[in-house]
């Protein structure tokens, strides 16, 4: 309980703290978002109206910390605001329309990295300086050194505007009414939902992969493989049942924390592919000046951080005993 109250409150204080980077980050940004609605719309307006505007989005004028008391309090109620760019709605409505396609690429594609990287780790270790580990270890890495960005520009050239295979964009074809019932629905957004998450998997492959590797190594000269070895146990059982489960603890670990980081990680492949998730809401934000949205956004990708690393810290308590008696 000790170190769930010490966790707990650190991740508090970083909660706060992130929420007060979150509110200074936008205002700092050069224009004023009221006001560059107004100048898009080519109309000239009284500065009544522009007043009564800001009242309405919610930008109180007035000492940064009257406006930083009044953040906070629309987040402790959970009223982020109204958008600028989409007014009348709301920065709820527009998160909620996104973050579920977010979720979908990410959590997907960590697991499948999960999956498949932790496989090929385990092979790598028990075949470590064979030709298959020469070639799959650093080749992994090396996929993973490669920014997002290039990945997925040569996976949209290659398999969508040359090869034709796949869609460039979007989660469903255009004039497509949603439609989650519909078996052709859930087929279609699968369809366009292949190079996107093919480039959020690739890039994480690597990091599962010598996770597991480097665990692995290390567990195969325990005494205990050794005798398993001894008594003649088949490979496949050593190799599953005693080293790769053993080794799983810190990689299990390492998959919450991926969790938390993937909602952030990926936001370059749904601009590139146009993917209707968080990714394209922040671009489209950034380039309204739309405060609120950015600040909602921000705030969403933190909570995502820090708790999937608060998991990750109490499920590796509660996965290794010797931790839990350690804290006695």
């Amino acid at each position: 309980m000790g170190f769930f109250i010490r966790r707990l409150s650190f991740y508090l204080i970083a909660l706060l703290f992130a929420v007060t980077l979150n509110f200074i980050l936008p205002r700092a940004m050069p224009g004023d978002p009221v006001t560059m609605m107004f100048a898009n719309a080519a109309v000239q307006v009284t500065p009544e109206r522009i007043a009564a505007m800001k009242q309405l989005l919610g930008f109180v004028d007035g000492p940064i910390y009257e406006q930083y008391f009044v953040y906070l309090q629309g987040i402790l109620s959970w009223d982020l605001g109204i958008s600028i760019q989409t007014f009348p709605q709301t920065v709820n409505d527009v998160m909620a329309g996104a973050v579920g396609w977010s979720v979908f690429l990410a959590g997907t594609a960590v697991i499948l990295a999960f999956c498949i990287g932790s496989t090929l780790g385990i092979f790598a270790a028990w075949k470590r300086g064979s030709k298959y580990d020469a070639f799959i270890s650093p080749g992994m890495m090396v996929v993973q050194a490669v920014p997002p960005v290039v990945v997925a520009m040569l996976v949209l050239y290659t398999f969508a505007i040359g090869l034709r295979w796949f869609p460039s964009t979007y989660a469903y074809t255009a004039g497509t009414m949603p439609d989650w019932s519909s078996w052709e629905f859930i087929k279609d957004v699968l369809y366009h939902a292949v190079l996107p998450l093919f480039c959020a998997t690739i890039i994480q492959i690597g990091g599962f992969l010598i996770n597991m590797r480097n665990n692995m190594i290390n567990l195969l000269n325990e005494d205990y493989i050794t005798m398993a070895k001894g008594k003649g146990l088949s490979e496949n059982r050593v190799v599953f049942k005693y080293a790769a489960r053993n080794a799983m603890l810190p990689s299990v670990t390492a998959l919450s924390m991926a969790l938390g980081m993937a909602i952030g990680g990926q936001l370059i492949i749904e601009m590139i592919f146009n993917y209707p998730g968080l990714g394209t809401v922040l671009l489209n934000a950034i380039n309204a000046r739309d405060y609120q949205v950015l600040q909602g956004q921000l705030l969403i990708m933190t909570l995502f951080m820090l708790l999937f690393n608060f998991m990750a810290d109490i499920l590796i308590v509660a996965l290794d005993p010797r931790l839990r008696k350690g804290g006695k």
